[in-house]
């Protein structure tokens, strides 16, 4: 009886010196988040804010980003760069060259396709236990009066990710919607680049800042 209070006491003891270990966050898109790692990054800045909260422990944070990457790309890699490593949260920032790329080389994805590519994405991590938060695609252009040439269907295709959000009960980050409030209020002079973004997509510092701190809000209540 002695010898089996003694043991139990031990593994108490041991189990109240062992931390918990950090949720693993990954991060999963296309260019913009491929430069999320960099040190001027949302990804960077992410850990930078968790750093300043005393929380950077907590959190292991992985950019899963490739350049020109369209929501199928995700799915053909969902498995070597996600699911193998076993996180705990999943990022999906996806939407841009979907609807980019039609225009520019003809090979965007269709809507129907879209909401179907993403629907796969989000059944595979659900399946391993992860938990979600999608966000919608921010910009092709900042003009605040509808007359950047992809205005039209980045609603679209921000509609189907809030439908798909609220379908799957999972966190939306709306970054179409945060990035056109910021312009309305910074951008009298209708600028289509050089508010949120260097080159009317990829991030600044101030957009940077501004969809690290719009995610991390969401984070930390997963």
């Amino acid at each position: 009886m002695k010898k089996t209070i003694f043991s139990l006491f031990m593994i108490l003891m041991t189990m109240s010196f062992v931390q918990d270990k950090p949720k693993r966050v990954i991060f999963f898109g296309d260019s913009i988040t491929q430069a999320g790692v960099q040190p001027n990054g949302y990804i960077t800045k992410i850990g930078e804010l968790l750093e300043k909260n005393n929380q950077k422990a907590d959190y292991e944070l992985i950019g899963a980003g490739i350049g020109g990457n369209k929501v199928y790309d995700l799915y053909l890699r969902l498995e070597s760069d996600v699911l193998d490593k076993k996180p705990d949260i999943v990022v999906i920032y996806v939407g841009v060259n979907d609807v980019w790329h039609k225009a520019t080389s003809g090979t965007g994805t269709d809507q129907d396709k879209f909401e179907k590519f993403y629907q796969a994405i989000i059944n595979k991590i659900k399946a391993n236990g992860a938990k979600i938060i999608l966000c919608t695609p921010a910009v092709i252009g900042e003009k605040t009066d509808f007359s950047n040439a992809q205005d039209g269907d980045l609603n679209q295709y921000s509609n189907i990710i809030r439908k798909i959000a609220q379908k799957n009960g999972v966190p939306l980050c709306d970054l179409r919607k945060a990035f056109f409030v910021y312009n309305i209020a910074n951008n009298p002079s209708n600028k289509e680049s050089g508010i949120l973004t260097t080159d009317r997509v990829h991030l600044n510092d101030i957009g940077n800042q501004t969809v690290a701190e719009l995610m991390l809000s969401l984070i930390i209540k997963l």
